[in-house]
């Protein structure tokens, strides 16, 4: 991959450090976009414990507010299976997301009926995946958000 393509992933790059049968990797997912649609990108960070072990943001040109909160979920189970098969927590300020994931709303939209489907096979790599609605207050959050804002800056700042 050249420089160029590199720009729209950012990811820290630190071995994947298992996560025991007995612990939760708890993925804090955040989706943002600049206008709605414009800009948009999503991140996600790996937390065991307190500690953030994992981060990653990516760049995902035009799209909705829900299509980067669906993907930043998709992509951050995608990658969880480096790190565990047993129990994961989701959480996300997307109370579409989590609603629509838990069953509470039903998916109006053919576009996110597309991507809940595709959050379906690699959740079913776990032994339990939940997701919960956090306000955006939460630190974690915060720190996805932040990472959102950072990527968005970043590739428009190119353009």
């Amino acid at each position: 991959m050249n420089a160029p393509e590199m720009d729209h992933l950012k990811s820290a790059r630190i071995p994947p450090q298992p996560i025991s049968k007995e612990d939760i990797l708890k993925i804090y997912a955040d989706g943002a976009s600049r206008k709605n649609p414009g800009p948009s990108a999503y991140a996600f960070i790996f937390v065991k414990g307190e500690e953030i072990i994992h981060s990653e943001s990516k760049f995902l040109g035009n799209a909705t507010n829900n299509i980067a909160e669906y993907k930043a979920a998709i992509e951050a189970l995608e990658k969880a299976v480096e790190y565990t098969r047993w129990e994961v927590e989701v959480y996300s300020d997307s109370e579409l997301l989590v609603n629509q994931m838990n069953g509470a709303w039903r998916i109006k939209k053919k576009h996110l009926k597309e991507l809940y489907d595709q959050i379906k096979q690699p959740k079913e790599r776990f032994k339990q995946v939940t997701f919960y609605h956090l306000p955006r207050e939460n630190k974690f959050i915060k720190e996805a958000d932040r990472l959102c804002s950072e990527c968005l800056d970043k590739n428009l700042r190119q353009v």
